[in-house]
């Protein structure tokens, strides 16, 4: 599916913006070769590189050698031309993330009752035995305030440990407040930028800068263009996705990305906007949403697809495992559990997305992208 069907010259496969990996071509040593496809009228030559490639009737096709971490291509023609960027991931191998959303309650419980360890908390210390027991990497997306409470009463006095522990355990900004639910979907790009500001100051305050990186997800996945291009201003380079259309048809938690983009999503791990330059990662399962039994059947779905499952993000809300909540679910644990055990049988590594490239320290070990 080609986003413009009316240019003469297009290149259809792979998209701008994509990101490519083994999964996507052959690769070698040298690089990885992949497949360029397009259309043009008919009779006219088309080069890619310097090189001519085949013709059959509109279509033509080339084979190019991605040897850098980035790589422009253009197709060109007597008629026109079409120039796409691709993202090479090189020598990728499977890797996971846990991300959390909708984080302030046990910030809350830290002001009011400081414990002496921050893993004296339950919470904390439930996330530290998921690093312990398997590797994995967990990044807490926060709000700035709940009733009764702002992120400026979190004490300063955990900041050593929270810094010794940034390895495997980050923070960042997810929004204002819980409420309104869609608080940012047609907001003006300076009040994310402002409500980001506010919480990225209390974080370096009282958790230090090593536990930041360049990733987050907006509440609702939900902003407009201008918010999108606040949060890279301000050094953002990957935002979590749940790619999706309501019954209508309409895109939902996609932040500003229109319906071809969006499907296009849901077919990749990673793309990113060339508008923004915003690297959009897939959420693969909101945990909380499914049932025990569900929760490592929705994963062998996207294993269905080498596209979908090279990167896998999980994602969970931290309501769902309070008990005083009327929406805390007894099998919330279990449910994490369940979806660490998947990952880990079968060989999937923790990381962090603004680890080397997307996660991957081995392919460009120089690269943070």
């Amino acid at each position: 599916m080609s986003r413009y069907p009316q240019q003469p010259v297009r290149i259809d496969s792979p998209w701008d913006g994509d990101v490519l990996n083994r999964h996507d071509g052959e690769e070698t040593q040298d690089g990885l070769t992949i497949a360029i496809r397009g259309v043009a009228p008919v009779g006219e030559e088309v080069t890619i590189a310097g090189m001519a490639a085949d013709r059959d009737g509109e279509q033509f096709a080339a084979e190019l050698l991605l040897t850098r971490p980035e790589t422009t291509v253009t197709a060109g023609a007597a008629s026109g031309q079409d120039t796409i960027t691709v993202l090479y991931d090189r020598q990728s191998y499977k890797r996971y993330r846990f991300s959390v959303d909708d984080n302030v309650l046990f910030l809350r419980d830290l002001a009011q009752d400081p414990p002496e360890s921050l893993f004296d908390h339950w919470y904390l210390a439930f996330w530290r035995e998921m690093h312990e027991r398997f590797g994995a990497k967990i990044h807490i997306n926060i709000y700035y305030q709940c009733p009764g409470f702002i992120l400026p009463e979190v004490h300063d006095m955990w900041r050593d440990e929270w810094a010794a522990n940034a390895d495997w355990l980050h923070l960042s900004f997810h929004a204002l407040q819980d409420q309104p639910a869609h608080i940012y979907r047609n907001a003006p790009g300076r009040r994310l930028a402002r409500d980001w500001e506010m919480v990225m100051d209390e974080i370096e305050r009282f958790a230090t800068r090593a536990v930041t990186g360049d990733t987050t997800t907006v509440h609702w996945a939900e902003t407009t263009r201008e918010g999108v291009a606040a949060l890279h201003d301000r050094g953002i380079r990957k935002l979590i996705a749940l790619p999706a259309f309501t019954t209508e048809g309409e895109v939902k938690t996609s932040y500003h990305l229109d319906c071809p983009q969006v499907q296009h999503l849901t077919e990749r791990d990673a793309w990113r906007d060339p508008d923004t330059g915003m690297i959009f990662v897939s959420c693969d399962e909101v945990v909380n949403s499914y049932s025990l039994d569900d929760v490592p059947r929705i994963l062998d779905e996207q294993e269905r697809s080498p596209h979908t499952c090279e990167l896998i993000e999980l994602l969970i809300h931290e309501q769902y495992f309070r008990e005083e909540l009327r929406i805390h679910q007894p099998e919330i644990r279990d449910k994490v559990v369940a979806a660490l055990e998947w990952v880990t049988e079968r060989d999937y590594e923790p990381c962090f997305w603004c680890e080397g490239f997307l996660g991957n320290t081995r392919g460009w070990p120089h690269l943070s992208a």
